[in-house]
């Protein structure tokens, strides 16, 4: 999948959160455990799936919520924990997921609907 650049460092933030929360509160340095392995792949297929594509505005700001209420409230404690420590770890990531953070959502996507077979012949 080609991913813009935005879209891209999205992703390396993302992954970078949940290295940070799985390395202190879990002690895996060498790599994710199963818990956050789990949610890392999650995060991963919904990025893949955003109907926004390249304009995805950040998941805060987003007017649809994909994340099943589990998995989101699993992300949302992965990103308090990570959040501040982003700072100091990942200065350049940290910046610029505040900046990507104050552009506003664009127009919510019109949903593709399969069209039935035969219809519009």
């Amino acid at each position: 999948m080609e991913w813009s650049r935005r879209t891209a460092r999205e992703w390396m933030t993302i992954q970078a959160m949940i290295a940070i929360h799985c390395a202190d509160l879990h002690g895996s340095a060498a790599g994710l455990c199963g818990e956050c392995g789990e949610l890392h792949d999650y995060a991963l297929q919904r990025l893949e799936r955003c109907p926004y594509g390249e304009t995805k505005p950040t998941c805060v700001n987003c007017p649809i919520h994909c994340y099943q209420q589990t998995m989101r409230e699993r992300i949302r404690v992965v990103m308090r924990y990570a959040g501040p420590r982003m700072i100091r770890r990942h200065p350049w990531l940290a910046l610029m997921h505040i900046v990507d953070g104050r552009r506003k959502a664009p127009e919510r996507p019109a949903r593709k609907r399969p069209t039935p077979q035969g219809a519009g012949a």
